[in-house]
């Protein structure tokens, strides 16, 4: 499972959230998330969005 995205220090890189989300929509190809994919899917998206605007404050 992935971090807790609210822990500091144990967040991972957008791109690497990334990857697991193109994983997990590959695995899913052609047919509609199941309820726990759905679910893991809008996880890694929160944890994404937080992981982006980590990165945009340390680029500033």
């Amino acid at each position: 499972m992935s971090p807790d995205p609210a822990s500091p220090g144990s967040m991972r890189s957008a791109d690497v959230v990334n990857e697991e989300i193109r994983q997990l929509a590959c695995a899913a190809w052609g047919r509609p998330f199941t309820d726990a994919e759905r679910a893991r899917y809008e996880l890694l998206v929160v944890e994404w969005a937080a992981a982006d605007r980590a990165e945009d404050v340390e680029a500033a």
